[in-house]
């Protein structure tokens, strides 16, 4: 039996990132969109400074990966560029490196399997190495809880603290639900993409769009109100509806919604759910998504 070689899992982790950032998604920074305080260069930058402490995964607890990576970002550029990103991936790819597997790909049960005994182990240091982390990206729109606030210290374990905040951030509810959105819409979506001939820049805008239809963004939510998220959710359900990135009538009513979306202050920035579309994408390369013949980790199969 095979383990998935760590090599193989933080390059895909990258290179999610690096799909993700390069689709033209609505709301979001892109090639030739740029927000105020950060480019696409910023996201490129980030997604190469996560690779050395992904390497890491398996061997660093869960809590002291994601404060490392947030830390190596913060080394390229001063916005908050992938916190959520960094919250998904790190216990997605520490899971992945856990799974074994006699032939390729992962298999997506065992895989979420894997994540759920991960985020099971987490422990009270993993929750102060979060907070440390978020307390240093600085995330907008974050506010005050009434339990377990990320500006003192915790009093329970990583799972714990993000289950009491499942209500109001989906990040923390994909820790919460054994990351649900990621492997039973997200990366669902990704995959009926791509096998009906979308290039990765079509297929990523289509797997965002199925994400913010089918849920409100909790970031748009935290900083302009549950009733904007919900017109925005609204107009990406419309825009998938008829047609989306698959006709020039839905490609202009993404058009439509990405100016919609543009705002001095990025409040109606869909981040949360842009996160989420970097999830799916690593998913769906862990479980054989990458088209060139040897499916992701086969070279491991060839070492032994």
């Amino acid at each position: 039996m095979a383990v998935a070689p760590l090599t193989d899992l933080v390059v895909a982790a990258q290179l999610a990132c690096l799909l993700e950032a390069s689709a033209p998604k609505p709301g979001n920074v892109s090639p030739g969109c740029r927000f105020g305080d950060m480019g696409y260069e910023d996201f490129l930058a980030s997604a190469l400074a996560l690779g050395d402490p992904l390497r890491h995964a398996s061997e660093s607890s869960i809590g002291v990966t994601v404060r490392r990576a947030v830390e190596a970002t913060t080394r390229w550029t001063r916005a908050n560029t992938n916190l959520g990103i960094v919250l998904l991936l790190v216990p997605l790819v520490r899971a992945a490196s856990r799974c074994e597997t006699g032939e390729m790909p992962i298999d997506a049960k065992a895989l979420r399997h894997e994540v759920r005994a991960v985020l099971a182990q987490t422990t009270l240091d993993d929750a102060r190495d979060v907070y440390a982390a978020i307390r240093r990206a600085a995330p907008g729109g974050l506010g005050h809880a009434p339990e377990q606030d990320v500006a003192v210290a915790p009093t329970v374990s990583l799972l714990e603290a993000m289950t009491l905040a499942a209500h109001r951030d989906d990040i923390a509810r994909e820790y919460a639900t054994t990351f649900e959105v990621t492997f039973e819409v997200g990366a669902p979506a990704l995959a009926r993409a791509r096998a009906d001939g979308l290039p990765w820049e079509d297929a990523v805008v289509e797997t965002f769009l199925s994400l913010l239809a089918g849920r409100p963004d909790t970031h748009i939510a935290r900083r302009a109100g549950g009733a904007a998220a919900g017109r925005v959710s609204a107009g990406a359900a419309q825009a998938l509806s008829s047609g989306g990135v698959r006709n020039a009538t839905g490609r202009a009513m993404i058009d439509a919604l990405h100016q919609q979306l543009r705002d001095e202050g990025n409040l109606l920035n869909p981040g949360t759910t842009a996160d989420l579309t970097a999830a799916a994408i690593f998913v769906h390369l862990a479980i054989g998504g990458w088209p060139h013949g040897s499916h992701l980790m086969a070279a491991a199969n060839r070492r032994t």
